[in-house]
């Protein structure tokens, strides 16, 4: 069976590790290159456990990114945003398809890169052309793309948590509210005292409280689907556990909209997704459920006891590492090479215990 050469910038952070677990059992998939500078000269099956001729690969060098990703059709970029910058313009002209996992790529407006993610953007006219990853939602544009900017973890949660109800017109003009919770994966692999041990454990607080980089990105996305802009805040927290996000999202239904027409509607968008699954009330949507999947579990219910009518609370839950990074990375190539979508990711699985 012919095979596809594929590559993995960056793959001794968290979702470049998670992004090799997965290609090495992929069975359409030659993993051609891995580089990390951490890493570099050792063997994969060394770090991560792999056999077989993964386990064999040995990682190269960073600065030789460029030149060994020509080799590959296509390549994953698990860098910071600005490697990612750097990078893709290059990649694209030799010929080589993109996946970029950071967020270099997913705005459309150069003002929010500054504000956001403290760069200027250097290469404009590659935003136009990246497709925005986000298959529940953007399946479109996916197949044919040589740019696929990967969702953030947060923005894929927030946003498939209430795309449906957007889109069929059940919520109010009002403002949305996100509180959302990560685990401690989410901050990458570097080492800093906020992510100690000692600090995480036993605590929980929010952070970068109305100045998180994914809250453009969750307000572009929404956009895209209400066709109109759609007011939100969003709150991220940190949870003392490794992996895994969960999201509350509030909002109003419109006069005359049911709690029934919601959970409608969230089940008439996702009956196609093999990823989604849409649970009877969202206290059955847990991080167990999720972490370790490709999936997304989600459920909707609106107030019945009288004390804030026409409220509506929607909960999402998703692995940061998985769904939110290098799992729906596989989900966009499969898209990209016209494979069965679910091809690597059906046999994830959680652990229970």
């Amino acid at each position: 069976m012919h095979k596809t050469a594929i590559g993995i910038i960056g793959a001794s952070g968290y979702s470049g590790v998670e992004a090799t677990h997965i290609l090495a059992a992929h069975e359409k998939v030659e993993l051609r290159l891995v580089t990390s500078d951490r890493w570099q000269g050792e063997a994969v099956g060394r770090r991560l456990g792999i056999m077989g001729p993964v386990g064999q690969l040995k990682y190269a060098p960073q600065d030789k990114s460029a030149e060994l990703a020509r080799e590959c059709e296509v390549v994953l970029l698990a860098t910071p945003a600005e490697t990612s910058l750097h990078l893709v313009p290059g990649l694209i002209a030799a010929g080589v398809r993109v996946i970029d996992l950071s967020g270099s790529f997913r705005l459309r407006n150069l003002a929010s890169y500054p504000a956001f993610y403290n760069f200027t953007h250097s290469a404009p006219e590659l935003l136009e052309q990246a497709a925005y990853g986000l298959p529940e939602l953007f399946r479109e544009r996916i197949p044919s793309a040589k740019l696929v900017a990967n969702p953030g973890c947060y923005a894929t949660a927030c946003a498939l948590s209430v795309a449906p109800l957007l889109k069929a017109g059940l919520l109010d003009e009002g403002s949305l509210i996100f509180d959302a919770a990560s685990g401690t994966t989410g901050a990458g692999r570097k080492g800093s005292e906020d992510l100690s041990f000692s600090e995480v454990d036993e605590d929980f607080r929010a952070y970068r409280v109305l100045r998180h980089q994914h809250t453009p990105e969750i307000a572009q996305t929404l956009a895209g689907v209400a066709g109109r802009t759609v007011p939100l805040t969003f709150t991220a927290h940190l949870l003392p556990l490794k992996r895994g996000i969960l999201v509350t999202a509030y909002g109003r239904l419109r006069a005359g909209a049911t709690a029934a027409e919601a959970r409608a509607a969230l089940e008439q968008a996702y009956a196609s997704c093999p990823f989604l699954t849409v649970e009877a009330s969202p206290d059955a949507v847990s991080l167990k459920g999720v972490v370790g999947t490709n999936r997304c579990a989600v459920a909707v219910a609106a107030d019945t006891t009288g004390y804030d009518p026409g409220r509506v609370v929607v909960t999402a839950a998703i692995d940061n590492l998985v769904k939110g990074a290098a799992g729906q990375a596989v989900q966009n190539l499969n898209l990209m090479m016209g494979w069965e979508e679910t091809l690597g990711l059906s046999t994830l699985r959680g652990f229970n215990p």
